[in-house]
């Protein structure tokens, strides 16, 4: 029998692995998505959408009018996200420890578990010299306007910037393992340790049978159980909670599939007389840090995506979409990303389908409508010939539904990430966030599940 099976192999599933096992843990990794290999990634943008992402590219809320995109492949969002990796400041540690009454929300509290992830991932600080114009750009807008901006720290070893390689790539998958995904960091260690991975396996339900937990299985086809003494939830604040709604939790935790919060961005565009090339270089630089930002509830980021993923966004159609994408290579982009309340809601419908109900709060609306302001005063500095703002959102830090708290009344987890009164089923992932912090989730990720994991061995 199993020690651990670990169901999700992103950010906290491979945190997870790499500490259980590395402690003496015996444990069985299962992952819905394929394996790849980093030379096996689909280079075209048609073809990889659909092989690494849920949904064939994406979900949508119930209302269609904000996409939520999350990974579907061994390593997860870690795959297809941007790795960026942030401490949480002051802000979002107060108002988690406030939320959840958990007094190791703090600095201290949590610097040694930041400390442990950072140790064991590989990190740049973006230097000016791989700067792009697209982010030259974003740099002269925001000093012109008084706002504060840094440069960004990714989970990356060698991306060969300065050797012409471009990253825009690497939201489909990173090519050179550059990208420290734990495909390429966490999983691989743990491996050489003992740890197993079945790939293409979809869990279906847990049951908890006092010692232990049966896991439900579906793989090509055909269905399996398989026992382990403890399970860990790692499959992300849909992918959890949609499993522990199908295995019929809801009657224990009335806060299952509540507080359901997700960073919507909307990406915004300039369009200039000369070439911008935003797709090469160093996928993205800068961002801001400005105090009156980050009280407005907002941030502005500057990103840029692939010809599909811009299309999508601007919701152009026909004539209109033909001439905007001809000048692809000309656009500048900026993301405003919303620290959004944490009101959304997840829900099986008749068909036992996962629904998403998530709408921008009055707050929510008018924390957009302040980055938009700010990101044409941006704009408007560079003189473009014009602007076009993204009216369509999406997420890829999907948060809740599982919170963490004192309480299986207005929580899921406890302190420990221990499902109240289930002392044998674990979860330290996206979905145990009690609101959205309003910063880059990853390492915050890896350190939540290291305290979970290391409380674990030591118990």
């Amino acid at each position: 029998m199993y020690d651990f099976i670990i169901i999700g192999s992103g950010t906290s599933g491979g945190m997870a692995a790499f500490t259980l096992q590395s402690g003496g843990a015996k444990c069985l990794m299962l992952e819905a998505g394929k394996r790849f290999r980093r030379e096996d990634f689909p280079l075209s943008e048609v073809v990889y959408t659909p092989q690494l992402f849920w949904g064939g590219g994406a979900d949508f809320t119930v209302a269609a009018d904000m996409a939520i995109l999350r990974g579907k492949c061994v390593g997860g969002g870690s795959i297809v996200n941007q790795a960026l990796m942030d401490r949480f400041d002051d802000v979002a540690l107060n108002d988690w420890r406030s939320d959840t009454g958990i007094d190791y929300f703090t600095a201290e509290g949590m610097d040694p578990h930041y400390s442990a992830a950072e140790a064991n991932i590989i990190m740049q600080t973006i230097p000016p010299e791989w700067r792009n114009r697209n982010q030259e750009l974003f740099i002269k807008g925001m000093d012109a306007n008084g706002f504060h901006w840094h440069p960004l720290r990714r989970a990356q070893s060698d991306c060969g910037t300065m050797d012409g390689n471009d990253c825009l790539i690497c939201l489909g998958g990173c090519h050179r393992g550059s990208k420290r995904s734990t495909m390429e960091s966490f999983i691989p260690k743990a491996e050489e340790q003992g740890l197993e991975v079945r790939a293409e396996t979809q869990v279906t339900q847990i049951e908890s049978r006092g010692d232990s937990v049966v896991v439900h299985t579906q793989c090509n086809g055909k269905a399996d159980k398989i026992e382990a003494k403890r399970v860990i939830l790692a499959a992300g604040a849909l992918g959890t909670t949609e499993l522990l709604l199908k295995s019929g939790f809801k009657d224990k935790y009335p806060a299952l599939g509540t507080k359901f919060a997700m960073h919507p961005q909307f990406m915004n565009y300039a369009i200039f007389e000369e070439p911008v090339n935003a797709h090469r270089g160093a996928l993205q630089g800068v961002a801001s840090e400005d105090p009156e930002m980050r009280k407005e509830g907002y941030k502005l980021e500057n990103v840029f995506a692939p010809p599909i993923a811009v299309a999508t966004v601007t919701q152009k159609t026909g004539r209109d979409l033909q001439e905007f994408m001809k000048w692809y290579t000309h656009l500048g982009c900026i993301e405003v990303a919303i620290r959004d309340e944490n009101a959304g809601e997840m829900f099986l419908n008749n068909a036992g389908r996962l629904q998403v109900r998530k709408e921008l709060t009055a707050q929510d609306k008018e924390r957009k409508r302040k980055g938009f302001e700010a990101i044409r005063r941006v704009f408007d500095v560079l003189k473009p010939r014009e602007i076009v703002y993204g009216p369509m959102g999406f997420g890829l830090h999907s948060m809740g539904g599982c919170c963490v708290g004192q309480n299986d009344k207005t929580s899921v987890v406890n302190p420990e990430f221990t499902l109240h009164h289930h002392p044998n089923i674990h979860c330290a992932d996206i979905s145990t966030f009690p609101n959205a912090p309003g910063i880059n989730p990853a390492l915050t990720v890896y350190a939540i599940t290291h305290r979970m994991a290391t409380g674990l061995l030591n118990n």
